[in-house]
């Protein structure tokens, strides 16, 4: 089936590997597979990801790039019918082995949604949460500093710091996510994933959460798919471009926007298909 001009299914590589960051890899993928039932999402995907690097997942509807973001924190185990095979590596420890306990490795490697999901909850409570569910703080000295550090990381501590007891389904859609982001810091993780995080918001408010990914860079490693390709050169070190669920290309990100390695990628950042 022809694609675009000049390239087909059948040149999209089969074993691609990100960069490697040998010791300074945050997470390693090998080989990894991803099936729904009968049907294949992801093709062998190998890729590092380096420790406080921002990486970028971009690609049509569809290609697998949130499917692929979701395995490096097992939320795909929500799905009966999902299976994951392959391997992931953090902390020197494969996520997908029998013994790996799945609440401390999505507090380890949390997660932000498309859609700001605050609890039903106060301001404060939404980021006390995890750190009294995970044994990190009990004393309410010890979650009152960890609720105000977490929310000055994610830049809104100066907004609601007056009101930390009314809900947080109370705040504005950009406020919401950075609430969330709060709520994700809170428990002390080493990767961030980001699923679309500003698809639902306004230009200003998206701003505010580019800003804040490039502040929290410093001490968190992040991977995040958008289906912005300015928001992508805007945010990242690195850019991975999905397509029918294999990894194309992954390169730093001003080479994957300028001078592409794949005609697939080049097709899909100059707007030939997607």
């Amino acid at each position: 089936m022809k694609l675009v001009d000049n390239v087909t299914e059948h040149t999209i590589p089969k074993d691609t590997v990100g960069t490697p960051f040998s010791d300074n890899a945050e997470i390693s993928v090998r080989n990894v597979d991803v099936f729904y039932g009968e049907k294949q999402a992801i093709h062998n995907v190998s890729l590092d990801i380096g420790k406080n690097e921002v990486i970028a997942m971009i690609g049509p509807s569809g290609c697998g790039k949130s499917t692929f973001l979701r395995v490096l924190n097992r939320m795909n185990d929500t799905i009966d019918i999902c299976r994951v095979t392959g391997e992931i590596i953090h902390d020197g420890e494969n996520i997908y082995a029998p013994k790996t306990d799945v609440v401390p490795l999505r507090a380890r490697v949390g997660m932000v949604f498309q859609k700001p999901n605050p609890f039903p909850k106060s301001i404060y409570d939404n980021v006390a949460y995890g750190p009294k569910l995970h044994g990190i703080a009990s004393r309410r000295t010890d979650l009152d500093e960890i609720v105000e550090t977490s929310l000055t990381k994610a830049g809104l501590w100066n907004e609601v710091k007056d009101r930390l007891h009314t809900p947080g389904t109370g705040l504005s859609g950009g406020q919401q996510q950075r609430l969330c982001i709060a709520r994700t810091i809170a428990v002390n993780p080493e990767v961030i994933l980001m699923d679309e995080p500003c698809s639902a918001l306004d230009p200003i408010a998206t701003a505010k959460i580019e800003e804040l990914i490039a502040e929290l860079s410093t001490n968190y490693t992040i991977a995040i798919v958008t289906h912005s390709m300015q928001q992508a050169a805007r945010v990242s070190n690195r850019t991975a471009y999905f397509h029918l669920g294999h990894l194309v290309e992954v390169n730093p990100t001003e080479q994957v926007f300028t001078n592409p390695d794949h005609a697939l990628t080049e097709a899909y950042i100059t707007g030939r298909f997607g």
